[in-house]
């Protein structure tokens, strides 16, 4: 079994990594090398969170087995100090899987994503001029880098005591990335410690929850007004630039590759009103350079995706208002039966038939709900608390005061390996849920957004990845602090974890380890308070950034906005349900009526194409008339009722189902198109991002 605890985890993390992708990302639209390079940022950072607890109680087992110890002594006398786990795994292999996964994942964060993303938000029409750009954009960025490196290594070089080596040259390198990575790390765990169990406790308390609601709305709608309308002038420019440059024009490749980023309705718009019989030598106008449609592609990326975005949030923002307004309604309620104000229109499956009934729905919404969240909020609160300790007195070893520390030494003392790794797992997952929850969370403009259902666009997905694997190592690290398990801070000759082998030793930078790595996680004390009364929200709402803040005049206009909003969005699907109710009470009413009529005037025709099909061409005029006449034929009611049916088809009107040309509704073409099939499509692994 020592192979088959590592092998399950590696699968099991892989896949986790593949659903959160696949929430936040879009495997049918995004290029397939931002969705690989995301993918393997985010496998390699869980990998290590899920890997490393099995590396800990190995650790312990080697620890246990070079201390002698009498038999007497042990509680359970029939395990021996050497008595193996079953997730042991063998000497070897570990060091080896570690420095794989490690360097892996900072080529990426450093040096990979952070090309992969300047090349993916760039507007180049060719390779060359996306690797141009990238180059171009993170030439600063790795000259940073590299000065911060260089003084380092100055610092290193001048002491007189020190030789430089590869190993030396090595572990300043991983310092360095480690040391940046700790000043972000403890920013976003003070702010995660705090946030969590309190969103938790607000999440049982449904009035806070559906002001907070309404004022969401309020900002979204404003949001989806501007996207909206930095969409329509961004198409108006590229309509100007598709009618000047004509169809044999050299830039008009160019332009066909702007306007496939664009929606279907205005790609339509576009190649109407268009003469393939002009030439573009025929007027002398001024065009537009490549520089400029590079510039212009670029803006259509990032208009259509904000707009698809804003859209989609709505909708979703819309279906929660919905639902918390019913659970308002039905706390009242005393047939104890979750009634909803828009039924699904999906079947009913067997989970919602026998076990999720209106009424254990009600009890969970109205009543349990409220009281899990807030037992769970309490739970998250202690380990907060937990960790807020920790932090502050990890470095002290006698006596032990870190609670992690003291859970993890008495379970070597029991021998007790699976309890080891239980309490490494959940404790590291619990400070990577306040950390990575926290880069979920984080919104920087319009730049950098995670947007669930498919809606993070590729920069913010590589962003995310190039965090991840900068954040969890020294997340790591200060899990192992905190547990006495790195010799750098808890200063023990003891056995260290093959995680913390590949870090190199820390004290070849004194002034960090015994100084920045040990004192900078006290200020996350700090950090919980100012999140605590929401220092934050309160100076972003000063500067002018609309934040939620209860006291607020503006906060409460803007709720009172979003519930007219709400509102508003409501009548309007209550009126489509309506008509939608009629329009089927209609077809049910008078659709077998409808039916034997058409099928009368069916049998019509045939009989008179049957009796008439030896005659001549006058005969075919008689033919056409008599048809006619047919067809205006029919009882009165008969007619009442089509009409009826006639009247009620504009509810369901859909101008986006219609398309002038039957031949091209049924092949999946756009009249937008026509000049698009004029240039060559490519479809290779770096094209068209």
């Amino acid at each position: 079994m020592s192979g088959a605890a590592l092998g399950i985890e590696i699968v099991v993390v892989f896949f986790l990594a593949l659903f959160l992708l696949h929430r936040y990302g879009d495997f049918k639209k995004q290029q397939r090398m931002v969705l690989f390079g995301t993918l393997l940022a985010w496998y390699l950072c869980f990998l290590i969170v899920f890997i490393l607890p099995l590396d800990v109680s190995t650790v312990s087992h080697e620890r246990r087995c070079q201390q002698s110890v009498p038999p007497a002594t042990l509680r359970a006398p029939e395990r021996s100090p050497c008595y193996k786990p079953w997730s042991y795994i063998p000497d070897g292999i570990m060091p080896v899987f570690w420095r794989v996964v490690y360097w892996t994942s900072q080529c990426l964060t450093w040096l990979l994503l952070p090309f992969m993303q300047s090349y993916a938000r760039s507007g180049g029409f060719s390779i060359t001029g996306k690797i141009k750009t990238a180059l171009i954009e993170n030439a600063i960025y790795y000259g940073t880098y590299l000065l911060i490196f260089g003084s380092l290594l100055i610092y290193v070089a001048v002491h007189p005591e020190w030789h430089l080596s590869w190993y030396e040259l090595q572990t300043i390198g991983i310092t360095a990335a480690n040391t940046w990575g700790l000043f972000l790390l403890v920013l976003l765990l003070g702010y995660g410690l705090v946030e969590i169990p309190r969103s938790y406790w607000n999440a049982s308390r449904h009035g806070h929850l559906l002001i907070k609601t309404y004022f969401k709305a309020s900002k979204l709608m404003t949001e989806k007004a501007d996207a909206e309308e930095n969409l329509e002038d961004v198409m108006e420019e590229v309509r100007k630039v598709s009618e000047s440059i004509k169809y044999n024009h050299p830039l008009r490749k160019y332009i066909d590759t702007i306007l496939r980023k664009c929606p279907v309705d205005y790609q339509e718009k576009m190649g109407r009103n268009m003469d393939d019989y002009e030439d573009f030598d025929d007027k002398q106008n001024t065009y537009p350079s490549e520089k400029s449609l590079v510039k212009l592609h670029k803006q259509v990326i990032y208009a259509v995706q904000r707009h698809n975005r804003t859209r989609v949030q709505w909708q979703i923002l819309l279906q929660q208002a919905i639902h918390l307004e019913d659970v308002a309604k039905n706390e009242t309620s005393s047939t104890h039966q979750f009634v909803h104000s828009f039924p699904s229109s999906e079947p009913t499956g067997w989970f919602s038939r026998y076990v999720y009934t209106p009424t254990a729905e009600w009890y969970w919404e109205c009543l349990l709900k409220r009281w899990f969240y807030r037992l769970l909020s309490v739970v998250l609160t202690l380990f907060s608390v937990a960790v807020v300790w920790s932090e502050c007195t990890f470095f002290s070893t006698r006596p032990v005061l870190s609670l992690f520390a003291v859970f993890i030494q008495l379970a070597e003392r029991e021998y007790n390996y699976l309890y080891i790794e239980m309490a490494c797992f959940i404790t590291i997952f619990f400070l990577c849920t306040c950390v990575y929850s926290t880069v979920f969370r984080i919104r920087v403009f319009n730049y950098y957004y995670l947007a669930s259902h498919h809606q993070t666009d590729a920069y913010s997905l590589q962003f995310s990845g190039m965090l991840f694997c900068r954040l969890t190592p020294p997340l790591c690290l200060n899990f192992l602090g905190l547990i006495h398990m790195d010799s750098a801070i808890s200063h023990q000759q003891k056995e260290q974890t093959a995680y913390t082998s590949i870090m190199g030793s820390m004290r070849v930078l004194s002034f960090i380890a015994n100084g920045f790595y040990i004192y900078y996680p006290m200020l996350i004390v700090i950090l919980c308070i100012a999140t605590y009364f929401s220092l934050g929200t309160r100076c972003l709402n000063l500067l002018g950034f609309q934040q939620f803040v209860g006291d607020s005049e503006m906060t409460s206009d803007l709720i009172d906005e979003g519930k007219e909003l709400i509102r508003r969005e409501k009548r309007k699907r209550q009126r489509i349900e309506d008509g939608e109710n009629r329009r089927r009470e209609w077809k049910e009413r008078y659709g077998n009526q409808r039916d034997d009529y058409t099928a009368r005037n069916r049998s019509s025709h045939e009989m008179k194409e049957t009796s008439y099909s030896d005659t001549v061409a006058p005969s075919n005029n008689r033919r056409g008339s008599t048809s006619a006449k047919y067809s205006r034929s029919g009882s009165r009611p008969e007619r009442d009722c089509i009409e009826l049916l006639q009247d009620a088809e504009p509810l369901d009107f859909n101008a986006d189902s219609l398309t002038d040309d039957p031949l091209e509704s049924e092949s999946g073409r756009h009249a937008g198109g026509r000049y698009l099939s004029m240039s060559s499509s490519r479809s290779r692994i770096f094209d068209d991002v």
